[in-house]
């Protein structure tokens, strides 16, 4: 069920209340504490974008296999602006690009119990039908700019929710291996040599070879060997800022 909210802190935080089942969605016209990856606020003109949170009850995942959920998401979200004739690839962990331009931000929070997990909620943010934006922000774009025209924010919403129930299902079939190779394909810049960071500061070239079931990224460095990075331990240099 879709629970449609004029205001509230975070559709993250409300998400955890019990009153709320797997697949339901808490979609806020407003956040006062939207929050996104690494920290960061999530910026969205009222009435333009979608922010919400979707309740999942992975109960019969192990924990060491969480980043299949982050997978799925992603995943659903490529296949819905596919509909839309938008193409997208998915920058690690879960951001949504359209070229090398953010779509979409993901964030999300797991609960477990014993050796499973017991409640995941993933918060996400499309960027439907804002044109303009915040200076400060490094690389934002729109289904509006990508395609010249608005959308009707609920039935993209229905559109994702189609797919992430599709997919989630076959996640709980047991098709995990189908799961990470569909990921791996739409990966942003994969087996592309690119710059990255590391919290230091330090920057080097590397080439994306996949990504571990645990989540890490597997990058190839220039003298041939691959090391893993876990989030936090690396990240992409965007363009402007090489």
């Amino acid at each position: 069920m879709i629970y449609h909210k004029e205001h509230t802190t975070s559709t993250n935080d409300l998400a955890r209340s019990e009153e709320y089942g797997h697949l339901d969605v808490i979609w806020a016209e407003n956040q006062s504490q939207g929050r996104g990856q690494r920290g960061h606020s999530w910026h969205s003109d009222k009435g333009l974008n979608l922010t919400f949170s979707v309740v999942l009850k992975p109960h019969f995942l192990p924990i060491p296999e969480q980043f299949l959920l982050s997978e799925v998401v992603a995943l659903a979200l490529v296949r819905c602006f596919a509909d839309y004739g938008i193409a997208c690839r998915i920058k690690w962990t879960n951001d949504i690009y359209a070229g090398d331009k953010k779509l979409t931000g993901v964030l999300i929070e797991h609960s477990l119990s014993g050796e499973t997990l017991c409640r995941t909620i993933a918060g996400i943010g499309i960027n439907v039908n804002q044109t303009s934006f915040p200076k400060e922000l490094p690389n934002p774009t729109s289904m509006a700019q990508e395609r010249g025209t608005t959308f009707d924010r609920q039935h993209v919403l229905e559109r994702f929710l189609s797919h992430l129930t599709e997919l989630y299902t076959l996640l709980e079939q047991g098709e995990k291996h189908h799961i990470e190779e569909l990921y791996r394909q739409q990966m942003y810049h994969l087996d592309e040599e690119h710059s990255y960071a590391l919290p230091s500061g330090e920057q080097f070239r590397a080439t994306i070879r996949g990504v571990r079931p645990s989540g890490e990224l597997r990058l190839e460095h220039t003298d041939g060997t691959i090391r893993e990075y876990a989030f936090k331990e690396v990240e992409f240099v965007l363009p402007h800022k090489m």
